[in-house]
């Protein structure tokens, strides 16, 4: 009797963190980001986000506690490991070194980040070799359900004056309800913009290989609607680099399919509308004018400077004062190279090897790599690129194993690769890795791709 409900008990614990999962998917990006508890001297709060993966990360922890021989020996596993060993110490060292971070606010920060992948662990520990390819069609119907959603609720941002809830300053993160306004960039049911975009450049080359997956042409219907969904969102996010990075991501997961004919359709279609949109033409263009007029204004510089000859012996009496250049700048560039990229670099000066620790420069940087080479030094950056390169072997080496496997299988891996790079690349120019609505579908998206990679013998012979 007592063995027979300890079996149904472990069987209910094994159940439960396959919905938490999906509660991770269709809850984080869609609930929007409205404060439980406020911080005090922050703006950062305990949302509901942070109860949801709070109960994912207990059953993982014991989960891991049960197994942690086999999880010590996992390579992945050990470049956590050393990155959060890294990232502790640099936060010590903020605290007590370099004296940059307070306690309270440092250690936030720095739980925060481990609270980003606890997804990435609970499909490690949790996943079912038997039930993997049932479990990934289950994810993938909720993504879509998710991007769907995203669009309506952005479509109604724009058209029928649906709430907007952003936590870009201290003001907005305690959840005004602000309204869109005609040129401004749409965020659906995101924090930010930027997460938004991220979160397309992530998603849509997965579902984009869903097209030669289905047989039938409904499922291909769907498939190509939500992500013209998707494009939407991403074009009216007015994200430059997204948008870029969204064009090599799906070039890539296409090229990795050797699907080139719609990867050219399907690129040229997408830089079309993409250069259909006000929004957009306005930032690129804004750019090319920068580059213009400062060339144009070096040409004058250089003019006056040969043409300058000082006669002594004439004086005049009055002289016109002369007309002031007009500054000529873009303004999230001039902020990035003006401010928060100095501000990076000078605290990594301070302590190069581990940095000043979590939340010492301050909210944004608009660098990922930069950010972290100023909060948690060389040390921190270089561990983190080693849980890449450990993640990605696995992922790539599998996917030209997957030959003669599952064709969801070898969409979805060609799909996550794509979406990798594509990701790097925002993050050259945004916090990415920082925005809890994107990282947290992030990291679970790679533990199923680094799941199925690990188990693609057994899937074949199933």
């Amino acid at each position: 009797m007592l063995r027979k409900f300890m079996q149904k008990l472990s069987k209910l614990f094994n159940a439960i963190p396959k919905y938490l999962l999906a509660a991770v998917i269709v809850m984080v990006p869609l609930y929007p980001k409205f404060p439980l508890i406020s911080v005090p001297g922050t703006y950062v709060a305990i949302r509901f986000e942070d109860l949801l993966l709070l109960g994912l990360g207990i059953f993982t922890a014991v989960k891991i506690l049960i197994n942690l021989k086999t999880f010590l020996n996992d390579r992945v596993i050990r470049a956590f490991l050393i990155f959060f060993g890294v990232t502790l110490i640099s936060l010590l060292s903020g605290i007590f070194l370099t004296k940059t971070i307070g306690i309270g606010i440092g250690l936030l920060e720095y739980l925060r980040r481990v609270e980003y992948v606890v997804p990435f662990f609970a499909c490690l520990a949790f996943l079912n070799r038997k039930t993997i390819m049932h479990d990934l069609a289950f994810y993938l119907k909720l993504l879509i359900f998710v991007i769907t959603v995203a669009f309506i609720y952005g479509f109604g941002q724009e058209y029928f004056h649906f709430p907007v809830i952003i936590t870009q300053n201290a003001e907005y993160s305690r959840g005004i309800a602000l309204f869109w306004t005609p040129g401004a960039q749409i965020n659906s049911t995101f924090a930010g913009s930027y997460d938004l975009a991220a979160f397309i450049v992530i998603t849509i080359p997965i579902l984009i290989t869903l097209l030669f997956v289905f047989k039938d042409w409904l499922g291909r219907l769907a498939v190509i609607l939500v992500s013209g969904a998707g494009l939407w969102l991403l074009i009216s996010s007015i994200s430059r680099m997204g948008q870029f990075a969204y064009l090599i991501a799906v070039s890539t997961s296409l090229f990795l399919l050797k699907k080139f004919k719609t990867m050219i359709a399907i690129v040229v279609v997408s830089a079309l509308l993409m250069g259909m949109s006000g929004g957009i033409q306005t930032r690129f263009g804004r750019i090319f004018d920068v580059i213009y007029q400062q060339f144009h204004l070096s040409k004058v510089l250089s003019q006056i400077q040969s043409d300058f000859v000082v006669l002594a012996d004439k004086v005049t009496p009055t002289s016109v004062a002369p007309t002031p250049i007009p500054a000529v700048e873009d303004r999230s560039t001039s902020i990035r190279l003006s401010v928060e990229w100095p501000r990076a670099i000078r605290a990594l000066e301070k302590n190069p090897l581990v940095g000043t620790g979590y939340s010492s420069i301050t909210l944004a940087t608009d660098n990922d790599y930069l950010r972290m080479l100023g909060e948690t030094g060389i040390l921190g950056l270089t561990a983190f690129i080693l849980v890449f390169l450990r993640i990605g072997s696995e992922i790539v080496s599998a996917f030209f194993q997957t030959k003669n496997t599952n064709g969801l299988i070898k969409g979805f891996l060609a799909g996550i690769i794509g979406g990798l790079i594509g990701t790097f690349l925002i993050a050259l120019f945004i916090d990415i890795f920082e925005a809890s609505k994107f990282a947290m579908v992030f990291w679970l998206l790679l533990g199923i791709a680094v799941f199925l990679a690990r188990n693609l013998d057994y899937v074949k012979e199933n």
